[in-house]
């Protein structure tokens, strides 16, 4: 096997190992978030939510980093689920807020154990995550910094 062989082995790439975690993590995540009615990126729209209530479709797009497309269908089917609201502003129809319902708001304590479960499904201890994340926000941190 040549150097170029080498250098294009799937199995070399940092992108398929980062794409199959992801796929795996959410996969895990599926049974979990179930009982809630709620997606990967419905639980991370609502963990978003948690953190900061009532702020612009544009800002928890950011927060996110979800473009306008896979947000708003996903903001109607929580606002279905009576976990949000959307709310146009008076002073600029285009601007929408997102709001926290008392629905939404008490979702918050049956998906406090989420995180810890997903920890123990992926064989982690917070010893080793702690390492795990810092590397990643590092990267994350560098790749978008170049954009």
């Amino acid at each position: 096997m040549n150097n170029t062989d080498e250098i294009l082995r799937l199995d070399n790439q940092l992108c398929f190992a980062l794409y199959v975690s992801s796929k795996e993590i959410i996969r895990r995540y599926k049974p979990l978030l179930e009982p809630l009615h709620l997606t990967y990126t419905g639980y991370i729209t609502m963990m978003a939510l948690w953190e900061k209530d009532d702020i612009s479709v544009k800002e928890l797009g950011n927060r996110l980093t979800l473009d306008s497309g896979t947000l708003t269908p996903l903001l109607k089917k929580l606002e279905s689920l009576s976990y949000i609201e959307r709310i146009r502003s008076g002073d600029d129809e285009r601007s929408v807020h997102i709001r926290l319902t008392e629905a939404g708001r008490s979702l918050k304590a049956k998906a406090a154990s989420i995180p810890e479960q997903m920890i123990c499904s992926a064989g982690l201890t917070p010893e080793t995550l702690g390492p795990l994340l810092k590397s990643l926000r590092a990267f994350i941190g560098d790749l978008t910094a170049e954009s």
